[in-house]
């Protein structure tokens, strides 16, 4: 018999609606865009030939519609792998908890993650204004020690031989290295694609190395980011969700992919004039990409 998950655990809104995205199951796709900023969801969901619901909570804001006949949502998720912890753990519940048993499905159904967002480059070589598709995410965040199978999930080699490379801290929460599923990487290459690793920040200033009245305790980490190799692969822009996509989405057995403008080159030292037109030609290359 299937354990009954409390109502203290998932907490469902009187409507039948998750508790902070204020979706229901039949609300959304099985290929789902996740996105940061709430005012993308509309960029988003104005390329859709329909569109079926739209909803909003806090910073959670959602749409659901089509594009060439294929159903696709758009969430947006706000700011940090803390909110990505409650969305990607809500939208799996949708699809694979029955919220009138409150036990989970015994047949699983997997959704596809794509992140699109913007992104700062630490290898010089990479130019504002390319699209950098994540192959590997390392996070900084330590979202997914908290959960069991951690390592199951977790790229351990590449952990070891980075954390070694850095001399890690041991103050600082001990970084994951999760995967992209290749199905989605092969969807979204082309065009302007670039392929690296990508690190998620818990933060916007201390934790990507950014010093203004505070000094950070390692002066030197961009330079010891920049500097690392294993096996060719080279570390190559900071964010602040991809590894939390990529971690939970493992463990929950769904396919994640992150796909960021570079709007600043760390190193360079040069910023994007205007962004905005770039974005949203990835934009239609993602959408593109995942209903062909």
């Amino acid at each position: 018999m299937q354990k009954k998950i409390e109502a203290s655990e998932l907490i469902i809104n009187p409507d039948g609606s998750i508790f902070h995205l204020h979706l229901k199951p039949e609300d959304i796709a099985r290929d789902i865009i996740l996105v940061g900023d709430p005012g993308r969801v509309e960029l988003i969901s104005s390329l859709f030939d329909s569109i079926e619901l739209k909803k909003a909570n806090r910073e959670f804001v959602s749409c659901t519609g089509t594009y060439n006949g294929k159903r696709l949502t758009v969430v947006a998720t706000g700011i940090g792998t803390d909110n990505i912890d409650i969305v990607v753990n809500e939208l799996d519940a949708l699809v694979n908890i029955d919220f009138e048993t409150r036990s989970v499905k015994p047949e699983h159904t997997q959704l596809n993650f794509v992140r699109i967002g913007t992104s700062g480059a630490l290898q010089k070589d990479l130019p504002v204004d390319s699209w950098l598709l994540s192959e590997k995410a390392i996070g900084f965040d330590g979202l997914i020690n908290f959960y069991a199978r951690r390592n199951e999930v977790s790229d351990l080699a590449f952990e070891k031989a980075f954390t070694d490379a850095l001399n890690w801290n041991p103050l600082l929460t001990a970084p994951y290295v999760v995967d992209a599923a290749p199905s989605l990487l092969h969807k979204l290459d082309g065009g302007k694609v670039v392929r690296g690793v990508t690190i998620s920040a818990p933060g916007f200033y201390g934790p990507q190395g950014r010093e203004l009245r505070l000094d950070i305790a390692d002066k030197d980490i961009n330079a010891k980011i920049t500097g690392f190799n294993y096996q060719d692969y080279r570390v190559t822009n900071y964010e602040m969700e991809c590894s939390a996509i990529y971690g939970l989405s493992a463990l929950l057995g769904h396919q994640a992919a992150t796909v960021c403008v570079i709007i600043a080159n760390r190193l360079a030292g040069t910023a994007s004039k205007d962004y905005k037109p770039v974005m949203k030609q990835l934009i239609e290359h993602v959408v593109k990409g995942l209903t062909q």
